[in-house]
C-alpha cells in the first residue's frame, strides 16, 4: 500500500535543480473600447503592467510551492531586463547561485498585450542561438557545484529552444547525474529532442512526440501511437516515457508496463504553465520512489488543477495532497 501522505510530506526534504531557459513574462493590461483611426487595430487604454518569472523559472516556482527547495541554473543578460529578472527572483525568495549573467546574451522577455481580459498581441524579445562554449563550461560547473554541495535529488531540464540547453550541456549533465544517482527529468523541445538519452523521465506533449519521431496520427490510431512510443524509447532510452495528451489525459510507459490515464473533468480557464506543473510534480513523486502509474496519476491531476486558474500559476502541496487523497 502506497502511503501518499508520507510521500507528500517528504517533498519538504527534496532539493531540485532546474536547468534551462528562463524568461520574464510581462503583461500590459488595459481596456478596449475603440479601433485606431491609423490602422484596423484595437486601442488598448493602459491600466497596469505586470512582470512574472517564466520558462524554467516558473518550474522553480512550482517546485517551491510544492514545499521543496529549488535551484535555477541558467544564463541571462547583463541588461536592464537581467536586473528585473534578478529583482523578481528576490521577490519570490528563489536562490540565485545558479544564475550566470553574460555580456553577450540578452534576457528573454515575452510581452503580452491584454485588452478586456483577452490577449491581443505578444511581442518576444529573445536570443535563440546556442550559448558559447565558455558559458557552457561555466553553467555545467555551476550545476555540478550546487549538486555536490546541496546533495540534490533531481535535475529538471526545461527546454524552450532559447540556446541555454546545448547538446554538450545536456549530455554532460545527464552523465554526471547518472554517475551520482541523481534523477533526471526532461520537458523537451524539438531542437535537442534526442540528446536526452539515458534520462529517468522524458515528458513530451503529443505535438512534440509527433514532430520528434516524424509520425503524424490521430489519437484514435492506437497502433500508430504505439509505434511512435517505441521509436522514442529506442532512441531516448529513458526509464519512463510520459506523454501529456491534453484533453485525452496522459500516457506513461515504464518497466514494460503502460498506462493511459484520462483527463479529469475541470473548468478549464487557461492551459498556460500546465506543463511546468506536470514536470514539477512528476519529478518530486519520482524522488519519493512512487511507482510510475502513481507518478502519472498525480501529475495529471496537478496539471488539471492549474488549468482552472487564469494565467501562469502554481499548485500548492496542501491543495494537491487534499485532491489526491480525496480521489
Amino acid at each position: 500500500m502506497i502511503n501518499l501522505k508520507s510521500a507528500f510530506n517528504a517533498f519538504n526534504q527534496k532539493k531540485i535543480i532546474i536547468v534551462g531557459d528562463v524568461m520574464i513574462d510581462t503583461y500590459l493590461n488595459g481596456g478596449v473600447n475603440r479601433i485606431s483611426p491609423e490602422a484596423p487595430v484595437p486601442i488598448v487604454q493602459f491600466k497596469s503592467r505586470d512582470h512574472r518569472l517564466g520558462g524554467a523559472a516558473n518550474v522553480a516556482l512550482n517546485i517551491k510551492a510544492l514545499g521543496a527547495q529549488a535551484f535555477i541554473c541558467s544564463v541571462v543578460g547583463k541588461d536592464e531586463d537581467g536586473d528585473l529578472y534578478t529583482r523578481l527572483m528576490n521577490d519570490n525568495a528563489l536562490n540565485q547561485r545558479g544564475i550566470i549573467r553574460a555580456d553577450d546574451r540578452i534576457t528573454t522577455v515575452k510581452t503580452r498585450v491584454i485588452g478586456n481580459n483577452q490577449q491581443l498581441l505578444r511581442v518576444d524579445h529573445e536570443q535563440t542561438d546556442p550559448i558559447s562554449s565558455l558559458l557552457e563550461f561555466s553553467l555545467i560547473e555551476r550545476v555540478k557545484e550546487i549538486a555536490d554541495k546541496e546533495k540534490v535529488d533531481a535535475i529538471i531540464f526545461q527546454d524552450y529552444n532559447k540556446g541555454v540547453l546545448t547538446e554538450n550541456v545536456i549530455k554532460t549533465l545527464i552523465e554526471f547525474a547518472n554517475e551520482n544517482d541523481i534523477y533526471t527529468t526532461v520537458d523537451p523541445k524539438k531542437e535537442n529532442f534526442f540528446a536526452y538519452s539515458g534520462v529517468t523521465l522524458f515528458k513530451p506533449n503529443l505535438k512534440e512526440l509527433k514532430e520528434g519521431v516524424g509520425e503524424f496520427f490521430e489519437m484514435e490510431e492506437k497502433d500508430r501511437f504505439a509505434e511512435a512510443i517505441n521509436k522514442l524509447r529506442e532512441q531516448v532510452k529513458a526509464k519512463m516515457t510520459f506523454v501529456t495528451l491534453s484533453e485525452h489525459g496522459v500516457y506513461m510507459n515504464a518497466e514494460d508496463q503502460h498506462y493511459f490515464i484520462p483527463a479529469h473533468l475541470r473548468d478549464i480557464a487557461d492551459v498556460s504553465g500546465a506543463g511546468d506543473t506536470v514536470i514539477s510534480v512528476a519529478t518530486l513523486c519520482i524522488t519519493c520512489n512512487l511507482p510510475p502509474k502513481s507518478v502519472a496519476e498525480i501529475a495529471n491531476l496537478a496539471g488539471g488543477l492549474v488549468c482552472e486558474k487564469i494565467g501562469v500559476s502554481t499548485v500548492g502541496r496542501e491543495q494537491l495532497m487534499s485532491e489526491v487523497l480525496a480521489l
